[in-house]
């Protein structure tokens, strides 16, 4: 492999990595409103993922650091035609990161209450964003000879994109609840498991049926080669699995269930992108790919060396950040959300 596609695999793992970890934070955000009844109750949920939210988010970010010194021409194409959609997430995401530190600096329920669902907002728009986002790199964009998206934001609102925007939405919900369901006792736990039963299957046919839709409306599946029918097998039976053990109350293999389901899925659609990292629908010469898009030898070659040195360290600190606030959440733990 030369250090272009060596990259490229690199972003596609922290793309895998952040959808999984973000994943289940989205989720929590999303049934944050839902699932706490009561002011306390919602702050134990916001104490499940508190510890971790931020820290997750380190692999966009440095998946897009990645994108930015790998693959300029990419990164410049992606911004400019994603902009209006990119700023949405971003605003959604302060307020969401604005709204884990100050919700319970007042007491007012008003205030709280007026939190909660700016938490719940900044968790449900990047999730379905995200969705919308991959879809159009791989439905294709309407992308000129100069690498110039010369399309609208309305451009990027096609059902398939919505469709797997919603598929998106869906097993992030899922993820997030199964994941309270590991971290918390008492009836949150109670509800958590209810609302994972109540997902599982919208989740899974929303999943289906955006495997269906992309394998007739982009070439996906014909890139992916005699991998066409592996790796979205074992998405598919992951998000199945998650179904079943939730059933026989098994909520860790439930979960890795929804880990391989979005992992695989992640990786089919990277995989069907490859080469390319960006299709357009003007003319297929004037995608963008590895090579066109890429940034020099040298610049790939010192990248790398960094990249070896730190993304170890990056990796053990999280692992250390998860393996020390492993234990579940209960009624008397002190609160700092």
């Amino acid at each position: 492999m030369d250090l272009q596609a060596i990259w490229f695999l690199l972003i596609t793992i922290l793309f895998t990595g952040f959808f999984i970890l973000e994943g289940f934070d989205y989720g929590v955000g999303i049934l944050l409103p839902f699932l706490g009844k009561k002011d306390k109750e919602r702050r134990m949920i916001l104490n499940a993922i508190g510890p971790f939210w931020d820290g997750n988010e380190v692999w966009i970010i440095t998946a897009g650091g990645a994108i930015f010194a790998a693959f300029p021409e990419w990164y410049a194409t992606l911004f400019s035609g994603f902009y209006l959609a990119l700023a949405l997430m971003l605003f959604a995401l302060i307020f969401r990161a604005v709204g884990f530190e100050f919700r319970s600096k007042e007491e007012r329920p008003a205030w709280r209450k007026t939190w909660d669902w700016l938490i719940f907002a900044g968790s449900l728009i990047p999730a379905l964003l995200w969705g919308v986002a991959i879809a159009n790199l791989l439905r294709g964009l309407p992308i000129d000879e100069n690498f110039t998206y010369v399309g609208t934001f309305w451009d990027l609102l096609n059902p398939y994109s919505l469709l797997n925007g919603l598929a998106f939405l869906a097993i992030f919900t899922l993820h997030g609840a199964i994941f309270l369901s590991l971290k918390v006792e008492g009836k949150i736990m109670e509800r958590a498991v209810a609302t994972a039963k109540r997902f599982w299957l919208p989740a899974l046919v929303l999943v289906l049926a955006a495997g269906g839709v992309g394998f007739f409306g982009t070439d996906m599946f014909n890139r992916l080669g005699a991998l066409a029918v592996v790796f979205p097998l074992i998405a598919g039976l992951g998000v199945l699995a998650a179904g079943l053990y939730l059933r026989r109350g098994q909520f860790g293999s439930a979960f890795i269930g929804t880990v391989i389901g979005i992992a695989f899925t992640t990786i089919t659609l990277f995989r069907g992108l490859y080469p390319r990292v960006m299709v357009s629908s003007l003319n297929p010469e004037w995608s963008l790919t590895i090579t066109n898009a890429s940034s020099s030898e040298y610049t790939l070659k010192v990248m790398s060396i960094v990249a070896l040195i730190f993304v170890p360290i990056v990796l053990l600190y999280q692992g250390w950040t998860y393996w020390t606030f492993r234990k579940r959440i209960r009624e008397d733990t002190p609160l700092e959300y």
